[in-house]
């Protein structure tokens, strides 16, 4: 493991930036993924203050939106986002994170002012229209195949515990996340 497993490096990163709020935020616990696998080995558990589930939501809802309007997937390492985003809908805060508008506008006003992006068109990506009933997080084309590729190498190291959607499955729940989240806009 010194020398990571191909996917992931062999680091920690923990993100303090200073364009992000953190709010809402929430107490959760947080267990170690190998608790129970190894033996002789006990893991602690903690319960840190961490993003709600809503602003994790449409944290990641803009950003592959970003990426889907741009026509690119950034780097490697970025298939974890839809993942999440399929997992968010398939858990029972869904119904709670699509219905919170008022994270959603949050989340879009921060971005439109720390996160300011072009899309391939040149234009710059309006956050607020996306989280208003415009959101795109399925790509196409080149970049369709390069998030392919990533989530490939991700489920190829074993980044994933549990099972993991086949990748045409992860993306047809991504475009039903995208549908939900566009109806509840509207209404």
């Amino acid at each position: 493991m010194k020398q990571g497993t191909g996917y992931v490096s062999p680091v920690v990163t923990l993100e303090f930036g200073g364009r992000s709020t953190g709010e809402p935020h929430q107490v959760l616990p947080v267990a170690c993924d190998m608790d129970g696998h190894v033996d002789g080995v006990t893991f602690p558990v903690a319960s840190p203050q961490v993003m709600s589930v809503a602003r994790t939501f449409w944290e990641k809802a803009t950003a592959t939106h970003v990426y889907c309007a741009q026509g690119r997937i950034r780097s490697e390492r970025y298939a974890r986002h839809w993942h999440d985003l399929a997992a968010i809908m398939r858990s029972a805060h869904f119904d709670a994170v699509i219905g919170d508008r008022a994270v959603a506008r949050a989340v879009a006003e921060h971005k439109s002012y720390f996160f300011s992006e072009k899309g391939a068109d040149g234009e710059i990506i309006d956050y607020a229209t996306a989280v208003e009933g415009a959101l795109q997080i399925v790509p196409e084309g080149a970049a369709l195949e390069a998030l392919a590729s990533d989530y490939t190498k991700m489920l190829e190291d074993e980044v994933m515990v549990g099972s993991a959607l086949p990748f045409d499955e992860l993306m047809q729940a991504c475009a039903e996340v995208a549908a939900y989240a566009n109806a509840a806009a509207r209404k």
